[in-house]
């Protein structure tokens, strides 16, 4: 049905940035939602950035003035800039998105296969 396949995590030194890309393909109707959650072993889930259709984006208190959420509608992707990365930023990154296929009405949530980023020197 849908697909969405990250890219751009990989291993950082404290202070440097990473660029983290999620598209999204198959029979998309329209989102509702775009965001990135990340976990590291032995914790939940959390939510790091959210972009909704319809209004701005939200995020983390712990990311706040060093992450950027953005999407490109045209391309169905969602990008998360991190700056000023700190080592608890380590954790798998994963994309999610909350959307109705093509023709249906029901809202639907996907998620990405993660995508590790370790921020250490």
């Amino acid at each position: 049905q849908v697909q969405l396949v990250e890219s751009g995590g990989g291993l950082v030194q404290p202070g440097e940035s990473l660029r983290l890309s999620c598209a999204a393909s198959g029979s998309i109707g329209s989102f509702n939602a775009m965001g990135w959650y990340r976990q590291v072993p032995g914790k939940e889930r959390e939510l790091v950035a959210s972009f909704p259709s319809d209004g701005s984006p939200n995020y983390a208190d712990s990311v706040k003035g060093r992450f950027t959420i953005s999407r490109d509608n045209a391309k169905n992707t969602v990008y998360l800039q991190m700056n000023s990365l700190k080592p608890e930023d380590t954790a798998v990154y994963y994309c999610n998105a909350h959307l109705r296929l093509f023709l249906a009405n029901k809202l639907l949530e996907f998620w990405g296969q993660g995508t590790l980023v370790t921020v250490s020197s």
